[in-house]
């Protein structure tokens, strides 16, 4: 995908379906009237089946589109913990993972659109090659169409979609704070989560208009993307999803989901 994103509608997605059991952690129901993408836990980091079925069941009904966030197998960790999982074995991982929820997508009416790393995971495949192909070969093996991957920009993960026939798709982040050189400050950094819900509308705006944020050192580094995520187990991440969407339509932004 080389969609120029001056002259596109943005995506709002957010990260949903992240409970386990009794456990609930996201405001799903309130996040599905807000985004129009959503990433939804396939059972590695959080998710089990009730749960992706009454997602995807809501998603469908809402015409939100249905995304794969595919994750390393800790559910301890929430899918944040650093791990060493050879090629092979998390390329099955993927695949497995992506075969679960586009069998609830599919009962819902429709199917998984695109595919997102989580936490550990997303941060590896910034930098790893062979951990960015090991989960571009599972989502090869998931599906008989080629599904987007949603990622940072310039990220070996993207490389390896690219080369591997797989659309990309650019992703900012409103409520974290990047290096200057474009990728994520580490979780567990202070500063690294961005709770002010004044700053995250702001950093918003800038990505959508001026495609751009200002690092965590106050360096300018440009951010050129489709989609905007909201971390859905931030608090009150649904009255900051709405106020999100709200600002940015009232400044003239279009929202359209991407697959």
């Amino acid at each position: 995908m080389t969609d120029d994103v001056d002259n596109l509608p943005i995506d709002l997605n957010a990260d949903l379906g992240e409970g386990f059991g009794r456990w609930h952690l996201t405001d799903d129901d309130a996040l599905l009237s807000v985004v129009t993408s959503a990433n939804v836990a396939c059972g590695f980091h959080a998710g089990d089946p009730s749960t992706m079925r009454r997602v995807c069941e809501l998603a469908a009904e809402r015409g939100v589109v249905i995304g794969a966030q595919v994750s390393y197998r800790d559910l301890a960790g929430f899918g944040r913990r650093a791990m060493d999982v050879p090629s092979r074995e998390l390329a099955d991982e993927i695949a497995y993972q992506i075969g679960a929820l586009d069998v609830f997508a599919r009962a819902a009416g429709v199917r998984v659109a695109y595919v997102k790393p989580h936490g550990a995971l997303y941060n590896r495949c910034v930098h790893d090659a062979e951990q960015a192909g090991a989960v571009v070969a599972g989502v090869r093996s998931a599906s008989d169409t080629p599904l987007p991957v949603l990622g940072l920009p310039d990220s070996l993960l993207h490389e390896a979609a690219t080369a591997a026939g797989l659309p990309t798709v650019a992703e900012a982040f409103a409520d974290r704070a990047y290096t200057a050189h474009g990728t994520l400050v580490p979780r567990g950094t202070p500063g690294a989560v961005i709770d002010d819900s004044d700053t995250v509308v702001k950093r918003s705006l800038a990505i959508a208009r001026d495609h751009a944020v200002t690092s965590i050192d106050g360096e300018r580094v440009e951010v050129r993307a489709r989609s905007l995520c909201l971390h859905g187990d931030t608090p009150s991440a649904a009255a900051l999803a709405r106020r999100v969407r709200s600002e940015l339509t009232g400044a003239g932004v279009r929202f359209q989901a991407f697959a």
